[in-house]
């Protein structure tokens, strides 16, 4: 006579998996803050003095979010 053994499953009764990799999260948060470095730092440089292309792309984002 065969034991029935309880098999550990990570689905849900409808078969679909819901928990997801550590990287899943992490991938796209390290992402964002290399992201927001960049934008943010070139602010600093020394020849920030010439081109405003990503200030003034930045200031429109601001005033159409304001409405």
């Amino acid at each position: 006579m065969a034991a029935l053994t309880r098999t550990c499953d990570r689905t849900t009764p409808t078969g679909v998996d819901t928990r997801l990799p550590w990287w899943a999260l992490a991938l796209p948060v390290a992402a964002f803050t290399v992201l927001l470095l960049l934008v943010t730092g070139p602010a600093e440089a020394a020849a920030a003095g010439g081109d405003e292309g990503i200030g003034r792309f930045l200031q429109l984002i601001g005033q159409t979010l304001a409405l």
